[in-house]
């Protein structure tokens, strides 16, 4: 069971994040390599192969959770480019980031969109005015 766990939460990362996702779990695996395997069960083995959502609804919510905690730009910008994977639109990011100055006030919301704008220029994106 735990192998097929982790075989699950690898290949949900891999379709959600690509290459962004292999990164993170590669650079813990000299100090943490135990929290980089907990890393692909849990969150991805377990909780994104659910079938309560899809993969959109699951990286909008991150995104907004992320944007709404201020203080998680890294891990932020790696799920901006996992909802663009899985056809979040940039204009659907930026809306879900604006929503958060409602909730988490417009530090957060600021910070969120200048996430984004860097994580759009590095995958080519434009949004139209």
């Amino acid at each position: 069971m735990p192998q097929e766990r982790y075989a699950r939460g690898l290949a949900k990362l891999e379709e959600i994040d690509g290459a962004a996702g292999t990164n993170v779990i590669n650079s813990l695996r000299d100090i943490a390599p135990d929290f980089a395997r907990y890393l692909i069960e849990f969150p991805f083995g377990d909780i994104y192969s659910r079938p309560g959502l899809d993969l959109r609804s699951r990286e909008m919510a991150v995104v907004a959770a992320l944007t709404a905690m201020g203080n998680a730009a890294p891990q932020l910008k790696v799920h901006i480019g996992g909802a663009l994977n899985v056809g979040v639109t940039p204009a659907e990011i930026v809306e879900v980031i604006m929503q958060m100055a409602v909730y988490a006030g417009f530090p957060a919301a600021l910070n969120g969109l200048f996430a984004a704008k860097e994580v759009f220029a590095a995958h080519g994106v434009t949004l139209s005015a």
